[in-house]
């Protein structure tokens, strides 16, 4: 069976993957317990508070790193499905094409996501 060069990885090492997959979890953690519990402190919410919340700059900056860390762990965890499961001994000669096709399919809808999430953060 032919084996799965790292061509793709973010990062050309598992272990440093596997880090980063780590780092990006506190990091999302963080930012989802920090906007809950803006939400929970805010019962009576209106567009000027949610505004004002992530119009900051400091939330701003938060929130870019929520996007960056959700890019950085995405891509990560759809890289080892696509390399863990699109194998030639599943799909035959066709398996490095798919798994290309699979793989920028992915990053497309990552940098999409990216660009949108910080145009929409640096708007406000």
């Amino acid at each position: 069976m032919a084996v799965v060069t790292n061509a793709t990885s973010f990062s050309r090492s598992g272990l440093s993957d596997f880090i980063i997959q780590r780092l990006t979890a506190v990091v999302l953690g963080a930012y989802a317990l920090c906007v809950l519990a803006f939400f929970v402190g805010h019962p009576g919410l209106d567009y000027a508070a949610l505004t004002g919340f992530f119009g900051n700059f400091s939330m701003k900056i938060f929130s870019t790193a929520a996007v960056l860390s959700t890019v950085a762990h995405a891509w990560i965890g759809l890289w080892t499905v696509g390399t863990d499961y699109l194998l030639p001994g599943h799909l035959g000669k066709s398996a490095t094409s798919i798994r290309f096709i699979y793989q920028m399919g992915c990053f497309l809808i990552l940098f999409v996501y990216l660009v949108w999430a910080i145009q929409l953060f640096w708007s406000l």
